[in-house]
């Protein structure tokens, strides 16, 4: 059978806006000869425009083979709406956030509110100490702001350069001041992205996430107090054998605080 192709006008779906403008373009074309699905696409691809009514061709795709050599294929012109890539780079970011908080574990209460009997011994606000003197602590919920943020980009932006940049600010801590935030409250937990429609020139949907933990100061840890601590840096309490006169009873309270640094400062600017 003879390589040709015929447009079939009779099925061809156009649509425009308000305007009259064309905005997407399906034509349908049937394909003689073609020894395979290949060469279907291939024989359409040379038939059809690489421009209809303003709007440029995206895709060649098959509908279905009819007969042996004989195949339905489509040219898909389907403008910016039709691709899923519409936006602008210029697009303010969208936001979200929950304050659902996270947890810690705690040694060391903010006070010991009560002790029963009376005669109880008093742990300096340790807490959980068993019979072997060891402080066992508990969970808490702690003060954690989950937010993210996603942006825009054109692909120009969206290079490997950059998602290198972006994996290595993963685990990391602001070092400067960031989107209201004192340097070391807020956490970069890292960004998902992925392009918004089929065409190289779709901009790219990047979002970020985030946690923040608010910097504190004048911590009291039993008798010690804490001068400074980073949202994200970590307490701990070392804590030495006393005996409470009282109770005569052995027990442990609080003799040195360590407020461990554990994330990387890093500057946040790229993800602005």
């Amino acid at each position: 059978m003879t390589e040709k192709v015929e447009m079939c006008f009779f099925d061809r779906s156009q649509t425009i806006d308000p305007d009259g403008n064309t905005t997407s373009v399906e034509i349908p074309y049937i394909v003689f000869g073609a020894a395979d699905e290949d060469r279907a696409l291939e024989l359409a691809k040379g038939a059809a425009p690489s421009e209809y009514n303003g709007v440029a061709l995206d895709s060649i795709e098959i509908d279905e083979r009819i007969g042996g050599e004989i195949f339905k294929v489509k040219a898909v012109y389907p403008g910016e709406s039709g691709s899923g890539g519409t936006g602008s780079e210029n697009d303010e970011p969208s936001f979200a956030f929950d304050t659902g908080g996270g947890t810690k574990h705690v040694t060391q209460s903010l006070a010991t509110v009560g002790k029963y009997p009376e005669d109880a011994p008093d742990f300096g606000g340790a807490i959980e100490v068993d019979e072997e003197n060891n402080v066992n602590g508990c969970d808490i919920v702690m003060p954690v702001m989950n937010f993210s943020e996603t942006h825009y980009y054109a692909p120009s932006r969206v290079t490997t350069e950059y998602k290198k940049q972006i994996a290595a600010l993963t685990g990391s801590v602001n070092s400067g001041a960031f989107k209201g935030y004192e340097a070391g409250e807020v956490l970069f937990q890292g960004a998902s992205g992925s392009r918004r429609g089929k065409k190289s020139t779709d901009l790219w949907e990047i979002s970020y996430k985030f946690a923040v933990s608010p910097n504190a100061a004048n911590i009291q840890v039993g008798d010690v107090t804490v001068s400074a601590k980073a949202g994200w840096d970590y307490l701990w309490v070392k804590y030495r054998p006393n005996v409470d006169e009282t109770a005569k009873t052995l027990i442990k309270k609080p003799k040195y605080v360590y407020v461990e640094k554990v994330y990387e400062s890093r500057d946040f600017s790229i993800l602005q």
